[in-house]
Parts: C-alpha cells; structure tokens; sequence
C-alpha cells in the first residue's frame, strides 16, 4: 500500500523525498519455496509470471491469474472507499449503503483459500496466493476472503523498501513531528490514564510519580493491555483477553559472515503440511512440526544493511500465541531451538546453500514471552486480536472510549486493523475524530501520545 505512505507524508506538508527517504523497488516481490525444492518468483511484471503460472496451470493459467486479479482488486479498492479509512463508531455505521451495497463483493463470509481455489487448479498457486493471510495472523482456510487484497497490493504496486531500514520512515515521521513542536519523551513508563472527576482522560502518570496533563490522550500502545493496566478494571477489559488473539513468532535476527547467496530479498518457504501447519498454530498454539518461515535478507538489496561480504537475515516462524492451559503447555525454549534447526535445515536442504550454522556470528531471538515482557503485547500476539469478521468494523475495539471523554486509541487491536499502512490509516481515522470533537470547541490545547511499541529498532552487531 505504498500509496498510504506517500499521503501520509503529503498530509504532513512534504514527501519521502524531501526526508531524505530514498524507496527502493523489490524485484521479485519474493521468491516462495516448496517441499519438492521447486521454487516461484512472484513479481509485478506479469511477463515474468506467465511461463511459471502456464508450467503449472496449463496454457490457459494467465486467465485465471487475470481473474484472481480482477476480484482481490475489487475487495482492495472497495476496503479502501468504505472501510479502512472510515470511522465504525456503532452497528449502525455497518448499514452505511456503500458498505452494505459492497459486502456481497467483498466476500467477507467466504475463506481465502476458498474463493483463491475458484481461480488456480494448482496446489502450489492456491498456497503462494493465500500464505498472505499472516501479514494479519490469520489462517488462510479461515480469513475472510476479503484479505486477497493483501496478495493484490504486491502484484499491482511492487514491494518497496526504504533504504538504510523501515527505521528511516519512523525517523523522518519524528523529525516532521518535531518541526510542528511535538516533544518526544522516549523510555518513559507510563504507570496510568489521569481523569478528572467527572472520568474525562486529564493526562498520563508516569511509573516516577509524575503526572502530564492534556486535553487529549492518545493510546497506541496495545489496546488490551492498556485498557486491563492503565484504566479501571472493568468487565469489558477483561472479555479482551478472551477475544480470539492473531499469532505470535519465533523471529531470529542472524549475522553472517559470509554473503548467503542462495537467498534473495524475500524469501517465502512453505510447508508440505500446509493445513496442518495452520491448524498446529490457531488450533493447538504450538509450533507446527514443519514450519513455514518468513526469510528477509536486507542487504541483498540495501548495502547498508551488513558490511561488505557480509549478510544481516531476518526469519520469522509463525507459532501460536501465549495460551494458560496447562493441558497444552508451551515450553518457548525448546520451541525456539527446534525452529531454529528447522529454518536451517530447510533451507540448505530446498535452496543448496551450506555451512549455514557454521556461518552464523551473532544470534538474537524474539519469542511470545519476549513479545509480551518488552512491548507488553496481550498474550504476546504480534498483530493484536484476531481479524476474523466479528472482530472487525464495528465489532472492534472503537477508536474513541465509549466511556471515557477525551481519550482514543490507535493501532492493530483497534479500526482497521494491522500492518504499519493499516496503522497509518488508523491514526489518520482518529486525528479526524479528535479535531471533530475537540478543535472546533477551543483553538488550542495540548495531546500527549504514548506508545510501548514506537521506534523499536533490531541492530544486529559484526
């Protein structure tokens, strides 16, 4: 959704490249391995995926890529006109008749595996156009199928990626901030929500004792920590924490010493089992017995990211979220070490490379414990609460307090969702609401912001 950045940055009175943030095109998009070592490049030049789609799908396979593309269009630009940049504050904003003239199109009651087998015979096609569901922790065999539109956005607009890491983007954002007269007050813990005695939100109070005071709160941390941590118990705050949760990763953050180079930029490795290996993480919460794996290689395209014939390498495993059952313990230790030789070996086995664990200087690791103790992720979800339907629209989590005047929230477990442009869109969504209900009664006034999750950067050391 690179369009969402670049109006982002037009709203604030500039672009990416007046910051200095130099976007470079990823091509392919990614490269996606099978268990048989075959392997797809998905690209936005539709000459380069014709001779694969027809190896699989016959000499009339491009149709049904034209027609996958035809829909998965439709659900993203239908989403991006009636839901992703509108504010669901009630059930009665789902009757909007936009919406409501668009929800049969959008697919909403239908899987995304369900509606992407309608268009591709092959095994391979339907799991290279559905594994997108995690971008949202969700399982392709139960995400609505309105979620084609993440498969769609790579194919129509390309993969960019900032140079010198996403950390520019968050950087320039500050910078553009501080030119306006925001302060950032980085490494504060905040303790609680202040209110006033009438329970309007008044500031935040720090872990120190000291208080700031505000006439707008702002919340982007995650929403259902705050709301079980920062605010009065209530009943509604503790029903969060039994809403179905998105999933949680073992990420492994690897230096080389040597360039790998059988990888590429991105790199996609799926699992025989492919049902299964959903199951094992939205049904038991564990991790699968054969993973699949996410695979970032920055510095095949950034120079910047590693030193010279050197590789700095990303890999995400997705597993299940934190669960209390002590019928399905969850022992993250072995987890992590079992995953790890299981990437390792996957990938020498499907790609060729060699010596991989021999190869590794410095390791970091990012588990569910590690997720919720640092970041104070609910049950260590990465991407918040579940997406399904009835967690979404007006059934999510309001951007405004129904309760509490003056304070909103912003971020994955609130409308629309996540994914840092779906995040972008939610602040867009709230400062609309704010400035409606505050700026036009006073001409000025004070906001404070505060996030447990803002500017965290990886640094991985040589």
């Amino acid at each position: 959704m690179p369009e969402v950045f670049h109006q982002t940055f037009h709203e604030l009175g500039t672009t990416p490249e007046k910051e200095n943030i130099r976007l470079l095109t990823c091509e392919p998009n990614y490269r996606i391995w099978f268990s048989d070592n075959d392997h797809l490049e998905m690209s936005t030049d539709i000459s380069k995926m014709k001779p694969q789609i027809e190896r699989l799908e016959g000499q009339d396979g491009l149709e049904g890529l034209f027609g996958f593309l035809r829909e998965s269009g439709q659900h993203y630009d239908l989403s991006m006109k009636h839901v992703l940049c509108k504010d669901f504050p009630n059930i009665w904003a789902m009757l909007r008749p936009g919406l409501v003239l668009s929800l049969l199109s959008l697919h909403p009651f239908e899987s995304m595996y369900g509606r992407v087998k309608r268009y591709f015979k092959s095994d391979k096609l339907r799991r290279a156009f559905t594994f997108a569901s995690m971008y949202l922790g969700m399982n392709p065999f139960e995400a609505p199928g309105t979620y084609s539109l993440l498969q769609y956005t790579e194919l129509a607009h390309g993969i960019l990626y900032p140079e010198g890491g996403f950390v520019k983007v968050l950087e320039a954002l500050a910078h553009v901030g501080e030119r306006f007269g925001v302060t950032y007050r980085m490494g504060t813990e905040v303790a609680s929500i202040i209110q006033s005695p009438d329970g309007t939100a008044r500031g935040v109070r720090l872990s120190s004792g000291e208080e700031l005071l505000a006439d707008t709160v702002i919340i982007n941390a995650d929403l259902v920590y705050a709301f079980n941590n920062l605010l009065p118990p209530t009943t509604y705050a503790q029903s969060l924490t039994k809403r179905p949760a998105s999933c949680s990763s073992i990420s492994f953050f690897w230096s080389f010493d040597r360039v790998v180079k059988e990888l590429s930029v991105h790199n996609v490795f799926l699992a025989e089992e492919y049902k299964d290996s959903f199951d094992s993480i939205f049904h038991h919460h564990q991790l699968p017995t054969e993973p699949s794996f996410y695979v970032n290689v920055p510095s095949r395209i950034d120079p910047t990211a590693a030193p010279d014939g050197k590789d700095a390498v990303v890999v995400l495993v997705p597993v299940g979220h934190i669960v209390d059952d002590p019928s399905n313990p969850q022992d993250w230790d072995a987890h992590v070490n079992r995953a790890r030789e299981a990437v390792l070996k996957t990938i020498e086995s499907r790609t060729g490379a060699s010596g991989l664990r021999e190869s590794i200087l410095r390791e970091s690791v990012e588990t569910p414990m590690s997720w919720k103790e640092k970041f104070n992720l609910d049950r260590g979800a990465i991407l918040g609460l579940s997406h399904s339907f009835f967690n979404v629209l007006s059934f999510r989590p309001k951007i405004k307090h129904p309760d509490i005047p003056r304070l909103y929230f912003v971020g994955a477990s609130t409308h629309p969702g996540a994914g840092v442009p779906v995040a972008l869109m939610s602040a867009k969504v709230a400062s609309e609401i704010i400035l409606e209900n505050s700026c036009k009664k006073r001409g000025g006034g004070s906001m404070w912001l505060w996030s447990s999750l803002s500017d965290y950067a990886k640094a991985i050391d040589f």
